[in-house]
């Protein structure tokens, strides 16, 4: 029992040093982590290189890859005789370059056609001026439309209705895609994403 304080002392004098081994050394400091992107905004990872591609514009002029340098550019694939989906994602763009703000003329809004049999560059050009007349429009034939469509994972087919006189239809991807000035894809926006959602993720990218 005479001993008792003796290891009492002891293992008090163990403890103190243990901690102190353990509080000697600096705090680790936690691996900061990117804060999640809002649901609808999709990171591509590594970006993907574009191929690259001539089409028209709606002036009629020639379109390549080399004219997405310096820019961002939001676009989609589509066509003007689109019943539904596409006057949407076009109205989505006019809403999203408004809430830009002064970050507006950096980005380019792009639609390109994959009905170039009927999207000729007249009919693209006044389509786009009942939203947009600054939206750019792109259309080409179908060796030319349906590499570029591939390379964003763009899929459509024409489809025509059953039993009635109808035009063609045709259906398509409805994702909207971003572009960077290197002229690689870095996002996917889902269809409905909301415009102040796709205007917040495009200023955090500007300014970074």
């Amino acid at each position: 029992m005479e001993n008792y304080p003796m290891r009492v002392l002891s293992i008090a004098l163990s403890l103190l040093l243990t901690l102190s081994a353990c509080t000697s050394a600096p705090a680790a400091t936690p691996t900061p982590t990117a804060a999640p992107l809002p649901e609808g905004v999709r990171p591509v990872e590594p970006p993907i290189a574009l191929p690259d591609f001539s089409l028209t514009d709606q002036s009629g002029q020639p379109f390549s890859l080399q004219n997405f340098r310096d820019r961002w550019t939001v676009l989609s694939f589509g066509y003007t005789h689109c019943p539904d989906v596409c006057p949407i994602i076009l109205a989505h763009f006019t809403l999203t370059k408004r809430a830009l703000g002064d970050q507006a003329d950096k980005v380019t809004f792009m639609f390109i056609s994959v009905d170039g049999a009927r999207d000729t560059p007249e009919v693209l050009r006044r389509h786009l001026a009942n939203f947009d007349a600054s939206f750019l429009g792109l259309t080409g034939d179908e060796m030319a439309i349906r590499p570029l469509a591939q390379a964003f994972g763009v899929r459509y087919e024409i489809v025509k209705p059953e039993g009635t006189q109808a035009d063609y239809l045709i259906n398509h991807t409805a994702s909207s895609f971003l572009v960077n000035p290197k002229g690689e894809l870095v996002r996917i926006y889902s269809y409905g994403t909301q415009p102040e959602v796709v205007a917040a993720d495009l200023k955090a990218l500007i300014l970074n």
